[in-house]
C-alpha cells in the first residue's frame, strides 16, 4: 500500500467516525424505554457485526493456508498472514462488543453480567481467538501455523451459534433487531442512519486497520525467511 493512499484513507476513516459519532449522540433521538442508555446500541451491534466479518477473513485465511501449505507455500504464507489479521481486529472489535453488552445491560437488567446464551456464546468464542492470538505469540516450531488453522476453523464454527443462539434459545438478550420478526427493526429514520453510519465507519477503520496489520505480518515472514536462508547458508558453508 502506498503512504499517500494509507493517509487519505485514515482521513476518511476518521471523519466517517466523527461524523458517526455526531448522527449517535446528537442527531438520533433518544429512545423512550432505556433513554440515553440506548445509544451504547450504536456501537455495539456495529462492533458485532465488524467482528464477524473479521472473524470470517481468519476463517477463509485458516482454510486456505490449509489447502495450500504443502503445494504453493507463497499462496499459504499470504493465506496465514489474513487469518492472523482478521483474528486479531477481530478479538478487538470482540472485546468492544463484551464490554459495551454489560454496560447497557447493567442499565437495563440491573446486572453486569449474566449467563444467558448470547452472551455465553460471544465470551466463548472471544477465549477461543485469544487463544488462538496467545498460540501465534508463544508457540513456536514449524507445526504453529497448521495448529493455529484448526484452532482458528473451530473458532469460527462458534459465530452462527452466537448469531443464532437468541433464536434458537430462549435468552434475557434482545430479540433480534433485524429479521426478528414482524416488529422487527429501526423504525426511526434518524436512529435508522445513525446506526448505518456507525456501521460504515467501524467497518472502514477496521479495514485500514486490518490492512495494515497483514502488511505487518507479511514483512515478518519476509525477514523470518531471509533468516532461516541465511542460517542454512552458513551451515552449508560451514
Amino acid at each position: 500500500m502506498k503512504k499517500p493512499v494509507i493517509i487519505v484513507y485514515a482521513a476518511i476513516s476518521v471523519a466517517l467516525l466523527g461524523w458517526a459519532f455526531y448522527q449517535a449522540i446528537y442527531v438520533a433521538p433518544e429512545e423512550q424505554t432505556m433513554r440515553e442508555a440506548q445509544r451504547i446500541f450504536y456501537y455495539h451491534v456495529p462492533s458485532a457485526m465488524v467482528a464477524f466479518l473479521f472473524f470470517a477473513i481468519s476463517l477463509a485465511g485458516s482454510v486456505a493456508f490449509l489447502a495450500f501449505r504443502r503445494s504453493r507455500a507463497e499462496w499459504a504464507q499470504i493465506s496465514d498472514a489474513w487469518a492472523l489479521a482478521g483474528a486479531e481486529v477481530g478479538v478487538v472489535f470482540c472485546t468492544v462488543v463484551l464490554i459495551t453488552g454489560p454496560i447497557w445491560g447493567r442499565r437495563a437488567w440491573g446486572i453486569w453480567w449474566t449467563w444467558d446464551a448470547r452472551l455465553t456464546t460471544t465470551l466463548v468464542l472471544w477465549l477461543i481467538y485469544v487463544s488462538y492470538l496467545l498460540l501465534r505469540r508463544f508457540a513456536a516450531g514449524p507445526q504453529v501455523q497448521t495448529l493455529a488453522a484448526v484452532l482458528g476453523i473451530f473458532g469460527a464454527l462458534d459465530v452462527p451459534i452466537v448469531y443464532m443462539s437468541n433464536r434458537w434459545w430462549r435468552t434475557q438478550h434482545p430479540a433480534p433487531v433485524f429479521g426478528g420478526g414482524p416488529d422487527s427493526g429501526i423504525k426511526d429514520p434518524a436512529m435508522l442512519a445513525a446506526f448505518g453510519w456507525n456501521v460504515v465507519a467501524w467497518l472502514a477503520w477496521g479495514l485500514l486497520i486490518l490492512a495494515l496489520r497483514y502488511h505487518v505480518e507479511r514483512q515478518q515472514q519476509r525477514y523470518a525467511a531471509q533468516e532461516a536462508q541465511a542460517a542454512l547458508d552458513d551451515t552449508s558453508n560451514a
